[in-house]
């Protein structure tokens, strides 16, 4: 079984171990301006694209395989990667990698506290990872699970708990963004993903974390489902309640978009 280190690594760790990969999921432009030493660019929009297609649904296991491999990463050494401090984008990569088996962590509010440290020098030089081969672990279990639409939609009836990780206007449907139906999947909590952030973009406690699931009714002794729109914000959740001490965390990655467009998909609109 594949060893997974926890998910959240801070700043100063990271400049203290320096071991390892390093993804930069920052937009290019950001990238090229400076970046961490060795670090490689991960384009994050063109994996959010690829994971919402048949040919790539996150599923598939040789498609990420080769995905994983083209960006150096073999397995053997572990992965850091980081956002420009929005924290959705790192989980998500930070997701789709140890769905896959790789032993990775989120580098706790990105970028701006990175460089923000005393010592830390970024480069400017790119980095072009030579591709290898990569095998997911056959006995991998990883942190966090993948949920599909039709396993929740029956899971519902059991004793599933559902984490909304959407706005509250969103949440009430008065946010549709570009979806034909607006509101949320029957019985779900709203916990919108900034109120798991600290105002410096970090995480919150584990222990302030543990306040807010279970203040929004989220309970750590039952499974949770966490979702978004998209899958970034239903990711961070994710991290937040495996933070918190909850043992069974699933995302439902594809999040409200894929429920609201099956119309056999209830949604509850106060």
């Amino acid at each position: 079984m594949t060893t997974i280190s926890q998910p959240l690594v801070s700043a100063p760790a990271f400049l203290e171990t320096r071991q390892g990969h390093v993804l930069d999921v920052r937009d290019r432009s950001e990238y090229d301006q400076g970046h961490a030493p060795g670090a490689v660019h991960l384009d994050i929009k063109r994996w959010e694209r690829l994971a919402r297609t048949g040919d790539g649904a996150l599923q598939r296991v040789d498609v990420w395989e080769s995905e994983i491999g083209a960006l150096g990463i073999d397995g053997r050494k572990p992965v850091v990667v980081h956002d420009d401090g929005r924290m959705t984008e790192a989980a998500r990569a930070w997701f789709i990698l140890q769905w896959h088996g790789v032993d990775v962590q989120v580098l706790d509010g990105g970028w701006p506290v990175l460089r923000a440290l005393q010592g830390f020098g970024p480069e400017q030089s790119a980095n072009t990872p030579t591709p290898v081969v990569y095998r997911r672990p056959a006995s991998h279990a990883p942190t966090v699970k993948l949920i599909a639409r039709d396993e929740l939609r029956e899971a519902l009836d059991g004793d599933v708990q559902v984490l909304d990780a959407r706005t509250r206007n969103e949440h009430v449907g008065q946010d549709l963004r570009s979806n034909r139906r607006g509101g949320h999947l029957p019985g779900a909590r709203s916990v919108p993903h900034a109120e798991l952030l600290k105002a410096d973009g970090t995480l919150k406690s584990a222990e302030k974390l543990r306040e807010r699931l279970s203040s929004a009714g989220v309970s750590a002794d039952r499974p949770v489902v966490t979702h978004c729109d998209a899958g970034g914000r239903a990711a961070l959740a994710a991290l937040a309640a495996v933070v918190a001490g909850h043992r069974d965390v699933r995302a439902y990655y594809l999040g409200f978009s894929d429920w609201a467009a099956d119309g056999a998909c209830p949604v509850v609109k106060p």
